[in-house]
């Protein structure tokens, strides 16, 4: 609802169901509500990038995002990627997640924006 989340294809969403997880409530066992998503792309033994985290606003503050980004960056370690990478508005979030701007005695990353981002 806040269009925070880039806009992908069906094939992107499959694609990212690959390495993807979703939180999912349990109250109801015949009534089961995802409440959050978040999928790791894996570009290489070195890098993969955390992706989608999305988690619906009422069950935020409640460790359902903590617990996506934990999967996701353990999924990238048992297929051993050496580096998680995250592109978020969610600044202070992600670091309480032990991410932070740059690795120690490592490159920046620096972007020019080619086209606008597209919201439908």
């Amino acid at each position: 609802m806040q269009r925070l989340l880039l806009s992908r294809t069906q094939a992107e969403i499959i694609e990212l169901t690959r390495h993807g997880f979703v939180a999912i409530l349990e109250s109801d066992p015949d009534a089961n509500q995802i409440v959050g998503f978040s999928a790791i792309e894996i570009y290489s033994t070195k890098i993969a990038e955390l992706q989608c985290l999305a988690v619906l606003q009422r069950y935020q503050g409640t460790g359902v995002g903590r617990a996506l980004v934990q999967h996701c960056v353990q999924r990238a370690r048992d297929l051993n990627v050496m580096e998680v990478m995250a592109i978020s508005s969610s600044e202070v979030f992600l670091k309480a997640c032990g991410f932070d701007y740059s690795l120690p005695d490592q490159k920046k990353a620096l972007f020019c924006q080619l086209r606008p981002r597209t919201h439908e």
